[in-house]
């Protein structure tokens, strides 16, 4: 080793008449450099588990056996005419009858109300057959020995139903729950379980209209038993709740958690397409600490968009509606317009518009729009979905675009809840995000390439307008 870097220490403090001590000290140091190189190299080659603002941690993932075969579902309300070259996601009543028409074991059904037949709402209407069709088939579930659970809110939708009682007398499991007075809300949640492995979640509940007369969107996932296990973690605490006279536990018994989050995503690989997925729940008093908040599901997706977010959804109202006095609530909106000050992320929101859609939706995108400037860069643009109504006008809460979901250049995510405060905190709901990856030549297989596929459809049909070109509509009652 060259003397030449060591030569202050001989001048200093080591006398030359002992050369050893030199040496033995190159000898270390040389040591402490090669184990400073090893340690490095260690460090970068472990899994990764840094840390994020909130604290939690990021861990490594490992792909799931599961396959996880998943599309977009709808459906489209009868005599809405597209063009030609449009396309659709699966049908809502094709994937509810595959549904039933493959399970063995067990279905899990919740849904915010049951209106499967038109006597339901006195109507009487053609357009309720597929949902006469749903009710059967669930109702003959218990003679194929699979069994079946149905969870409703209570309070809920005023109808005349029999549905539940009539599968109750076939061997259906049903149970109401008490989320008025458990959270001051409603049970809003949407979803299926089949057979632990395949699931459906979205927009519809178990309403014949949401068949034929009411535009919705879901997502099917085949074969993929461990999200539909831990999707059935949130069916079980309301079961358990369902209860006459239980309480919330604090906290949630840890049969509830669940180790598929945000920070750690269920990874599966298939057909060369990589997703990255987890389950999102509300409200908080409804979930184990261990669950994602929808809130933080929809707020992460927003801010990890760089380039677009699209949003479709029913209602749009930054305010706690059902509260009294009603409070402003700020948190989507803020996020909203943070991303496209902060970062020039372009939104697009697509907001329903129907014969029973609340006036104060509009001041607030309104708002929203207000902002849209080419000088500072801020790209925010609104339209309005109007379903005609046609000749369905005997058809009461229906001819509305049911849709919440939201797609960007990062991720997909798709709901149950309106886009307004009391949603997230004392109504049940869920989400599912999805993050995904593909080769290009691929990759319009993808999720989130057939969400914003679906997206781009209904932005650029004419059942989309812009605010300023409202003006007095028949079909949208925040037409002036």
């Amino acid at each position: 080793m060259p003397a030449t870097p060591y030569k202050h220490l001989h001048d200093k403090n080591i006398s030359s008449k002992k050369p050893t001590s030199c040496v033995v000290l190159a000898v270390v140091m040389a040591c402490l450099t090669v184990l400073g190189i090893i340690l490095a190299i260690a460090i970068l080659e472990r899994p990764s588990y840094s840390d994020k603002n909130d604290g939690e941690k990021i861990l490594p993932l490992e792909p799931s056996i599961d396959s996880c075969s998943m599309a977009p579902v709808e459906t489209i309300p009868l005599y809405m005419e597209y063009n030609d070259s449009a396309t659709f996601g699966l049908p809502t009543q094709t994937v509810w009858e595959d549904l039933i028409a493959m399970a063995t074991k067990q279905v899990d059904v919740v849904s915010f109300y049951w209106t499967l037949t038109g006597p339901d709402i006195n109507v009487n209407s053609s357009s309720a057959i597929p949902g006469s069709h749903i009710l059967t088939g669930l109702g003959s579930l218990p003679t194929r020995n699979v069994s079946v659970r149905v969870l409703i809110s209570n309070p809920t939708v005023l109808t005349n139903s029999t549905d539940l009682k009539d599968l109750q007398q076939k061997g259906v499991q049903v149970r109401e729950v008490e989320f008025g007075r458990l959270t001051h809300g409603v049970l809003h949640t949407k979803f299926w379980i089949v057979d632990r492995k395949h699931l459906f979640l979205g927009s519809p509940n178990m309403d014949w209209r949401a068949l034929t007369q009411v535009k919705e969107l879901g997502v099917v996932l085949h074969n993929c038993s461990t999200l539909a296990i831990d999707l059935e973690k949130i069916f079980n605490s309301y079961w358990e709740m369902g209860f006459p006279n239980s309480t919330l536990p604090d906290p949630w018994p840890s049969k509830y958690d669940t180790n598929i989050t945000k920070s750690h995503p269920l990874l599966v690989e298939k057909d060369n397409i990589t997703s990255q997925m987890y389950i999102s729940g509300s409200p908080p008093l409804f979930c184990p600490q261990s669950r994602t908040p929808d809130i933080d599901a929809i707020l992460t997706t927003i801010s990890e968009a760089q380039h677009y977010v699209d949003v479709a959804v029913m209602e749009y109202l930054p305010m706690m509606q059902f509260e009294k006095p009603q409070t402003y609530w700020s948190v989507l909106d803020d996020a909203i317009r943070a991303a496209a000050f902060d970062r020039k992320v372009k939104i697009r929101m697509l907001v329903s518009c129907g014969r029973d859609s609340n006036p104060s939706v509009l001041s607030f995108l309104q708002s929203l729009a207000a902002l849209d400037n080419h000088i500072s860069h801020m790209s925010i643009k609104i339209k309005l979905f109007i379903v005609p109504v046609g000749n369905q006008t005997d058809i009461p809460y229906s001819r509305v675009n049911h849709n919440k979901y939201m797609v960007t250049d990062k991720a997909a995510y798709i709901g149950t809840s309106n886009w307004s405060g009391d949603y997230f905190t004392t109504t049940g709901g869920v989400g599912l995000v999805i993050s995904q990856h593909a080769p290009h030549l691929i990759w319009k297989k993808s999720l989130q390439s057939q969400l914003r596929a679906v997206f781009e459809r209904d932005w650029n049909s004419h059942f989309a307008i812009y605010l300023d070109e409202l003006g007095h509509h028949p079909d949208c009652a925040l037409g002036t």
